[in-house]
């Protein structure tokens, strides 16, 4: 018998999320996930006259192809799926994986193949051109991660995937327009002290239409703007590397100085292009289930109280800054009082302390009230 949960679960994406209709095609794009998920999935998208389509991933067969890429490989690639992204509406990619860290040791030199010909382009396509979501899949690996057993998991994620989003779209309403009249942003916390400029970029409300969990804003920096020191708080993955201590120091707009565990690799990463020790995104993330890290980009980006800084490209279309990178990198810190607090100000007016809203008409984005 399939889990009631799924069905839940799939009726909220096909409706809300993609809001599939009669005629349209549906990408459903699973990586290493229980396949009842796509089979009610492809059974409810039918019900409702849409025509699915499938591809289910391994992380195993990935890394061997990431192994053997080349440009060429990758262009090839690329053309193979792009008459099938033209001729879609709507786009659900499940992610699933027994090991975060399967992509470690593939040569980096590879991975920027893969993202420069192929995953760029294909992802761009998609986030232009379609309805699109993306979700995690609870296996017992994502359930280790965040300390949990699976059963706890599994109600959490539930709890987590399928609150009222269209509770916290309203909610949202008050943050976007006091975003988009504001020039100066400053964050201050343990080992952060950071000014920046969103004059102009405009802002984004994240509430279930394109990743699942949700719960986020999103601007970007003006581009050269901003100066200061950031530390992040909490750990962050790429390229099958588990990165912590994160610590950049800004100059003009620029990553001039980088450290953490891992500070080589790290600067490696940020030395991928002109455009990767710039930012892309500057987030700030509220959802009232997600309260700790579990090393998963996702869901940490979304913890309540938290925000993110993000290195790379901006995203084309949508508060964009203009920069242009192969990596999109979001790091997170949370500014609750177990975390060390911190604030936000816009425009000498403090919005945000220790993690929750202080203005009347922002309270309504307090866990208390969305949950």
């Amino acid at each position: 018998m399939i889990d009631p949960r799924y069905t839940k679960l799939a009726a909220q994406l096909l409706n809300y999320s993609v809001e599939l209709r009669a005629g349209q095609n549906l990408l459903i794009d699973a990586y290493e996930v229980d396949s009842a998920l796509v089979q009610v999935l492809v059974e409810q998208a039918a019900l409702l006259g849409g025509c699915p389509f499938v591809r289910l991933r391994n992380a195993q067969v990935t890394r061997q192809l990431l192994q053997g890429t080349s440009v060429e490989f990758a262009k090839r690639q690329w053309q193979l799926d792009r008459t099938l992204i033209e001729s879609l509406h709507a786009y659900i990619q499940i992610r699933g994986s027994s090991n975060v860290f399967e992509n470690n040791g593939v040569p980096s030199d590879q991975l920027h193949i893969q993202e420069k010909w192929y995953g760029s382009e294909f992802s761009n396509r998609l986030v232009n051109d379609t309805n699109w979501v993306v979700l995690q899949f609870p296996t017992p690996s994502f359930a280790q991660r965040a300390n949990m057993s699976t059963e706890s998991f599994e109600d959490f994620y539930f709890n987590v995937s399928t609150l009222d989003y269209s509770k916290m779209d309203r909610a949202m309403a008050p943050l976007v327009e006091l975003m988009d009249r504001t020039d100066r942003v400053r964050l201050v916390g343990e080992g952060v002290d950071l000014t920046f400029s969103i004059q102009g970029i405009g802002s984004v409300p994240c509430s279930g239409k394109r990743n699942i969990p949700d719960g986020e804003v999103f601007t970007a920096p003006v581009r050269d703007s901003i100066n200061g020191v950031l530390t992040y708080n909490t750990m962050t993955n790429r390229n099958g590397i588990s990165f912590s201590n994160v610590r950049f120091v800004f100059e003009d707009g620029k990553i001039v100085e980088a450290t953490a565990n891992q500070t080589k690799e790290l600067n490696k990463i940020l030395d991928t292009d002109e455009g990767a020790r710039f930012i892309g995104e500057f987030a700030i993330g509220f959802n009232p289930y997600i309260l700790h890290p579990m090393n998963d980009t996702l869901f940490d980006e979304k913890i309540a109280g938290s925000f993110h800084f993000t290195p790379g490209k901006a995203y084309q279309g949508a508060a964009d800054n203009g920069n242009r990178s192969q990596i999109h990198w979001d790091m997170v810190s949370i500014q609750r009082p177990e975390y060390g607090g911190g604030e936000i100000w816009f425009d000498n007016r403090l919005i945000r302390k220790d993690g929750l809203f202080v203005l009347p008409e922002l309270e309504g984005l307090n866990p208390a009230h969305l949950v």
